[in-house]
């Protein structure tokens, strides 16, 4: 990768490869980052998680420990990111008509961002959930896993706008 493709690509060195980016000079922050997505299904099989009525038990239950546990696992799973020790890890879950909505709050205090633990904890949930149901729905569809906000740092706060 050539230096004019590299800006702004930190996880780049100067020859173009892959790198773990040097936090350590880093001050420490508090920094925070939301995430969210949704799993779209059918009717019948919001119904069955709205009304806890799963084969395999509390849907939503074991969607919210396995976004626990991928948040705090993210850095075994994506290449370049950091161990963090995370402070707080919040998920959450709106059962719609057709879908359930899911969102992710995870914050630390530390040299890095958690937006990465965020979004793994959103997707770890949707996959749950889709494995918790497929054998009623195949069908469904993990969609818009997004990053909503972000707090701390060097680059600040950021916060999607509506489009």
């Amino acid at each position: 990768m050539k230096d004019d493709q590299n800006r702004g690509l930190t996880h780049f060195d100067q020859s173009g490869r892959a790198r773990m980016v040097d936090v350590g000079a880093k001050a420490e922050t508090r920094r925070a980052a939301v995430a969210s997505g949704r799993v779209t299904m059918r009717p019948e099989t919001a119904t069955v998680i709205r009304e806890g009525r799963a084969a395999k038990g509390d849907v939503l239950a074991v969607a919210q420990v396995a976004a626990i546990m991928a948040a705090k696992k993210t850095h075994e799973i994506i290449p370049m990111c950091h161990p963090l020790l995370l402070t707080r890890i919040e998920v959450g879950f709106q059962v719609e008509e057709e879908a359930v909505a899911i969102t992710a709050r995870v914050e630390n205090r530390g040299q890095t961002g958690v937006e990465m633990e965020a979004l793994t904890a959103v997707s770890a949930a949707a996959l749950t959930i889709y494995d918790m149901v497929k054998a009623i729905d195949r069908g469904m569809v993990i969609e818009a896993v997004r990053l909503e906000e972000k707090h701390g740092g060097r680059s600040g706060d950021w916060q999607r706008t509506a489009h």
